[in-house]
């Protein structure tokens, strides 16, 4: 059966990653700043972490922004689960806003809604790759000096108004690179900042907020007068997944391109179709077509039939606001509405044939 999801590894790895196992130098060095340098060539962006996983580099976000127990952070519920539970670590209240039934992604309107005076971030999940109302949330956001954080944990490549998402105005921008994402360093993940002052604060958070300028003396002693001040993680991405991670950048662009071939074949063998229709798409957007989005009348019908013929149908995720963790188990029209119809189709680079 085609998967929905797969790992992409480029081949000829092991010379190179035999090389950084002996090299004494395995955490992170010349091939995380390496990879940071191809992740801002490749979004046009000016500041960019790597971290070790998506679940840090949440953590480390949430840090920079001096985000304390019992601030509300409005999300979408439906959206991976990786993307919520780091609050509930940092105990925010989680005020859920409903979604567009036909997108997946956030209600501007119902966002707007949900705004108090201890609303302190807006998350903004790009469902599945496809891009949001990243406008009018990033409005709200200016209008009640928010910060917006935009969830890119499945999009990496979507395009808005042709520029490619962390590169299109949003305060924040959050990236996973765990396994079957695009690129995957096995485990990883990146955070882009508009501005320095936020950039350099996260650069001491994601390493237990050490200043390692300063951190030992001439003679390679710990420094005593290197003060730490700020709360911290070890989130630094070693050498070995940063390697993967340059290698996969090589090859980005053949893979997105060939997801979006996919997406535009699904396009139209859907046009006429009546029991099951695409995801209504972003006039200002390309999704990076991470799976492929569709509503059916008759869900359970609809994934038995495509696993049927081969394609591993599925819902995907879950709507979060089921989960009593997260302490608001509200029900939301839309999402209730969208979660009864959507199903997802692979679309990946793997897939050669529709």
């Amino acid at each position: 059966m085609i998967p929905l999801y797969k790992p992409y590894v480029p081949k000829n790895l092991f010379p190179d990653l035999n090389e950084i196992l002996y090299s004494g130098q395995l955490s992170y060095g010349k091939y995380g700043k390496s990879f940071e340098f191809h992740l801002k060539e490749f979004i046009g962006c000016n500041y960019i972490l790597t971290v070790n996983s998506y679940n840090m580099a949440v953590l480390v976000l949430l840090s920079t922004l001096d985000l304390n127990p019992g601030d509300e952070i409005i999300a979408s519920p439906v959206s991976c689960l990786a993307s919520n539970q780091p609050f509930v670590t940092k105990r925010l209240k989680v005020v859920w806003a409903d979604i567009n039934p036909e997108t997946g992604t956030l209600s501007p309107g119902d966002v707007e809604s949900k705004i108090t005076n201890k609303t302190k971030a807006i998350f903004h999940n790009h469902f599945c790759g496809y891009v949001g109302e990243i406008d009018k949330i990033n409005e709200l956001g200016k209008k009640y000096c928010i910060p917006v954080i935009d969830d890119c944990i499945e999009a990496f490549g979507s395009e808005y108004k042709k520029k490619k998402l962390g590169n299109v105005c949003t305060d924040f921008t959050l990236f996973s690179f765990q396994a079957v994402r695009l690129p995957n360093t096995i485990e990883g993940g990146a955070i882009v900042f508009k501005d320095k002052s936020t950039f350099d604060k996260a650069v001491l958070i994601r390493d237990y907020g050490i200043d390692r300028s300063k951190f030992r003396t001439t003679d390679g002693e710990i420094n005593s007068d290197c003060d730490i001040i700020l709360e911290g993680y070890g989130a630094l991405m070693s050498e070995l997944n940063s390697f993967i991670g340059i290698r996969q950048m090589s090859d980005i662009d053949k893979l997105l391109d060939i997801q979006r071939d996919n997406g535009i074949k699904y396009n139209n063998q859907f046009k006429n179709s009546v029991e099951i229709r695409p995801l209504v798409i972003n006039e200002n957007a390309n999704p990076n077509y991470w799976i492929y989005g569709t509503l059916s009348e008759n869900k359970n019908e609809a994934i038995e039939y495509y696993r049927s013929k081969g394609f591993y149908a599925s819902g995907v995720h879950i709507n979060n606001n089921i989960y009593s963790v997260f302490k608001n188990k509200t029900f939301l029209d839309g999402v209730y509405e969208f979660t009864k119809k959507f199903v997802a189709l692979p679309s990946g680079w793997w897939l050669d044939s529709i």
